[in-house]
């Protein structure tokens, strides 16, 4: 996973707290119709779902009862794609021992996504111990056991559990297999074991789509790592002004690519920061990164591109969590702007979720607060939000004019309907917009309706 949230957020993978949810979920299932495996001829799910956001360690699952309420009703006020892993990051382990299961954890993160209108994603990592070594029945939390790979001859084992979640949850149809390679990287080489991370996949594909041919399935979660442009190991001719993209991601891809048994998305993370955490040429041309990769990508596969988790602010810089909102939510913005402008359909946004205040970056403040302001939506969700009912999958970009002596430093994005314009500075400027007039406030993110 990228090295802002392992550098700057202890404890993100460690397990929820044990919830029992059977019951709410049975009735929820029911109410929905969505406990049973037959598709009943409805329409195949659609590849490509738009803007939303994953759940971590802390989310509106758990929490003081107001608060937890206001922050579902900020969730539901636009029905966002939103995904959980079965393992970590507020999910216990699904299966401690062979054939036994705990999905109380999972089952909340599940009924949460329903309860909120929210089309859930279920990302298929991590394993449990038992298939990676460990003895069975237990359950290592650290970062090193949790971020190890089945060992291959478990990998049915784990495609056993991938079918097992996938019946639970019928009404999930959406499935990432893995994460960033994790535990997949040969030390011996010095490059990712891509035929390892391929067969595991290979094996999760085809027993998704036994238990019902329209699950969408989707890899292979790579890193798109960078090193700065006057670095010459491991460099790509995938580079830029913001640097050079590490020529082993590349080539894991292209083997996953080749040798892939099928796959209804691509699915890809990075950060817009180098693997030394350098923004270049600048915060908001680093972004120009997220483009590039799309690029790159959508000139070898076709299927529709998402991004599993996207970055734009160094965990290791001096000033993280020091950046004021108006710049975190305009730099993310931009960077939104980019990945369309790379081919991509849907993107997840990695909620930093806490306990308590202040939480930079985060989509409602913490549930756990009982000062009245508890559960209520940050201004992330609502970019996060508006982005997503502004410009949906389907949508038709087109041109959008800027004009004036500061046009180059204002970002826009539109369609017919609407414009997204961003100002990169840190000062005031006019700019004039499809021939409107705009007075734009330093970093200001700013929507107009044609």
């Amino acid at each position: 996973m990228a090295r802002a949230r392992e550098s700057s957020r202890s404890g993100w993978w460690r397990r929820a707290p044990f919830i029992t949810v059977a019951v709410a979920t049975l009735a929820l299932c029911l109410t929905l119709g969505a406990c049973t495996g037959d598709s009943g001829g409805a329409a195949p799910p659609s590849p490509s779902l738009g803007w939303g956001l994953t759940h971590t360690q802390y989310s509106a699952d758990s929490g003081e009862p107001a608060a937890v309420e206001t922050a579902r009703q900020a969730l539901s006020s636009r029905s966002l794609p939103q995904t959980q892993h079965i393992m970590g990051w507020g999910a216990d382990n699904p299966e401690p021992s062979p054939g036994h299961y705990d999905f109380a954890a999972l089952d909340a993160r599940i009924d949460l996504v329903r309860r909120t209108g929210g089309t859930p994603v279920i990302t298929l990592c991590c394993a449990p111990d038992w298939m990676k070594g460990g003895r069975p029945g237990d359950t290592d939390w650290s970062r090193d056991a949790l971020e190890t790979a089945p060992s291959p001859e478990h990998f049915d084992d784990f495609a056993a559990l991938a079918a097992t979640v996938a019946e639970r949850y019928p009404d999930v149809r959406h499935f990432i297999v893995w994460n960033e390679f994790k535990g997949f990287f040969d030390e011996a080489k010095n490059r990712w074991n891509y035929e390892g991370y391929t067969d595991l996949y290979n094996r999760v594909f085809r027993t998704l789509k036994r238990v019902n041919k329209e699950n969408s399935v989707g890899g292979p979660y790579l890193n798109m790592d960078s090193f700065g442009p006057g670095r010459t190991t491991y460099a790509s001719p995938l580079r830029g002004p913001w640097g050079s993209v590490d020529r082993r991601v590349l080539d894991a891809f292209d083997y996953w690519n080749t040798h892939k048994a099928g796959a209804d998305f691509v699915v890809v993370d990075g950060s817009s920061y180098t693997h030394d955490d350098e923004l270049l040429p600048d915060r908001f041309r680093a972004v120009d990164k997220f483009t590039a990769v799309g690029q790159w990508i959508r000139g070898r596969a076709s299927a529709p591109l998402w991004w599993a988790e996207y970055y734009v602010e160094p965990g290791a810089d001096a000033d993280h969590d020091r950046w004021s909102e108006p710049l975190r939510v305009a730099v993310q913005a931009a960077g939104m702007i980019a990945m369309i402008e790379g081919g991509a359909t849907t993107g997840f946004y990695w909620n930093p979720q806490k306990r308590g205040a202040p939480c930079a970056g985060c989509l409602w403040r913490s549930t756990e607060l009982t000062d009245g302001t508890g559960g209520e939506a940050l201004p992330m969700l609502e970019l996060l939000r508006r982005f997503d009912t502004e410009f949906p999958p389907d949508t038709g970009y087109r041109t959008v004019d800027v004009t004036g002596s500061e046009a180059s430093h204002v970002r826009v994005l539109g369609d017919d309907e609407a414009i997204l314009a961003v100002n990169t500075l840190d000062r005031a400027v006019r700019v004039e917009i499809d021939g409107r007039i705009v007075d734009m406030g330093k970093y200001q993110v700013l929507w107009l309706r044609n």
